[in-house]
């Protein structure tokens, strides 16, 4: 059990004020770049070894993810970003452009979704929350400045802002056994707002938001301000691990992530996001959407995602191609994301050609390579 002064010492952060000053907009920017840097060197206290803004490891990867499997574990996430869509128009905007339903959506219910072009192909798939009035859509953060000019491009006349906040925002997670006892603890007042019977639901404090992925998969949104005082909290019963083990979770969890490398290669059903919760075949238009139901419901999708190991020395990548027997020298499917496994070699999401599953012999890179070992993953794909 988390002693009570831990919810004490939260709740004097999440009141944080910056000494009762108003900021310009030119006083606020340099504060939030400020802060970000400040983070990225609070990590490096924390024995963070940082590659591209990415933290790679607390000092040995292939601990951290056998701890993983078993133990509690802590991770910076700003390898995602959050876009902010804000205005009176703004629920009905994204309704007309996301697959998902976004009327679902609310301040204690979060859902997966996509971002398509015209011809059904996904551009980029979010976690889409809610707070207060605005939304964020959470995605890889080198797609964000992108997707918003896209997105931005569609605005026309409507009451609707769009901007990037990945800076002003701490991205984190929590997962493993004691996941959900750490984080019941750390929002003790609020646990009843924390839907135990749902993935994907939200909680809010002033400052904080917790989305509840899995019974023992939790990330937390905070402010800048707050971030360094809710690490050492939670890092006092967590172990601090880089983002493979997080992307390791996401892998066998089934849980897809777009990223430059894969961009407009998959249908929305390809990658399961119909499976998740990410398409819904009820709402209206929305760029891609008759392509999208008509493969829907003809019937006509050969190809789905699958969970796969490969055991190899080399490095595998998002976006490289697998080939099958079946089908000799001809591509069969692609590798969606890739992390280390703690056993050697790689874990991957991959789509692939579902005819060719039964019969397998599933191979990386080239005809013969080193073998797909197809796994299962915690949904049907029928």
């Amino acid at each position: 059990m988390l002693p009570i002064i831990v919810w004490q010492h939260l709740t004097v952060m999440f009141c944080f004020k910056l000494n009762g000053r108003i900021i310009s907009i030119l006083d606020s920017f340099c504060y939030i770049i400020f802060m970000q840097e400040s983070w990225r060197n609070f990590l490096q206290t924390q024995h963070a070894v940082i590659e591209n803004d990415h933290v790679i490891h607390f000092g040995g990867l292939m601990a951290e993810l056998k701890h993983a499997q078993t133990g509690t574990i802590l991770v910076d996430l700003s390898h995602y970003g959050l876009l902010e869509v804000s205005g009176a128009d703004a629920q009905k905007f994204l309704q007309g452009q996301l697959s998902c339903d976004v009327s679902a959506v609310n301040i204690n219910q979060a859902q997966y979704g996509s971002y398509c072009t015209p011809k059904g192909r996904v551009l980029v798939n979010f976690t889409v929350l809610k707070k207060n009035s605005d939304w964020l859509l959470q995605c890889p953060v080198d797609l964000c400045t992108p997707i918003q000019k896209r997105l931005s491009m569609f605005v026309l006349r409507s009451k609707v802002e769009i901007k990037d906040c990945s800076e002003q925002w701490v991205r984190m997670g929590v997962a493993g056994e004691q996941a959900g006892m750490l984080v019941e603890q750390v929002i003790a007042p609020t646990k009843s707002d924390l839907d135990e019977s749902l993935a994907l639901s939200v909680v809010h404090s002033a400052h904080t938001s917790i989305v509840r992925y899995t019974p023992d998969r939790f990330e937390f949104i905070t402010s800048v301000e707050d971030a360094q005082k809710l690490w050492r909290i939670l890092s006092e019963y967590a172990r601090p691990t880089g983002a493979a083990s997080w992307r390791r979770r996401e892998i066998h969890e089934g849980i897809p992530v777009i990223s430059a490398a894969t961009q407009e290669q998959f249908l929305p059903q390809m990658i399961n996001l119909d499976l998740i919760g990410g398409v819904s075949f009820k709402k209206g238009c929305y760029p891609g959407q008759e392509i999208v139901a008509r493969t829907q419901y003809l019937g006509k999708l050969k190809r789905r995602m699958y969970l796969a190991k490969i055991a190899t020395h080399e490095v595998v990548a998002e976006g490289d191609e697998v080939f099958c027997t079946e089908m000799q020298d001809q591509s069969c499917g692609t590798i969606v994301n890739v992390a280390p496994s703690p056993a050697g070699g790689y874990d991957v999401l991959a789509v692939i050609q579902q005819s060719s599953v039964t019969t397998g012999g599933f191979y990386w890179k080239k005809p013969k390579g080193p073998e797909l070992i197809i796994g299962t993953l915690p949904y049907s794909l029928l």
